[in-house]
């Protein structure tokens, strides 16, 4: 559905790329921790182990920012469903 110019399906489409590239990072940040752990680099771990949880709050905000964008459009749609 398209509403004040923007395609509300391809704009959270795009919030969930956003997500999966998030997701990717913060695999391979949980893999680098792992290493640092392994390796006794404390502080480098404790500091990869900070950016996971970041990453993690990244993902919420990005969840939350998809269920926001459909609650925006349907709300600026001037549609309302009823339930029959």
């Amino acid at each position: 559905m398209c509403t004040n110019g923007v395609n509300t399906t391809q704009f959270k489409a795009t919030i969930e790329q956003i997500d999966e590239a998030v997701a990717l990072t913060r695999r391979w940040t949980h893999r680098a921790y792992h290493t640092a752990d392994g390796a006794q680099h404390k502080q480098t771990a404790a500091k990869l182990q900070e950016a996971q949880s970041l990453l993690d709050e990244v993902r919420a905000l990005l969840s939350e920012a998809g269920d926001i964008c459909e609650e925006e459009a349907a709300a600026t749609s001037g549609v309302s469903v009823n339930l029959v």
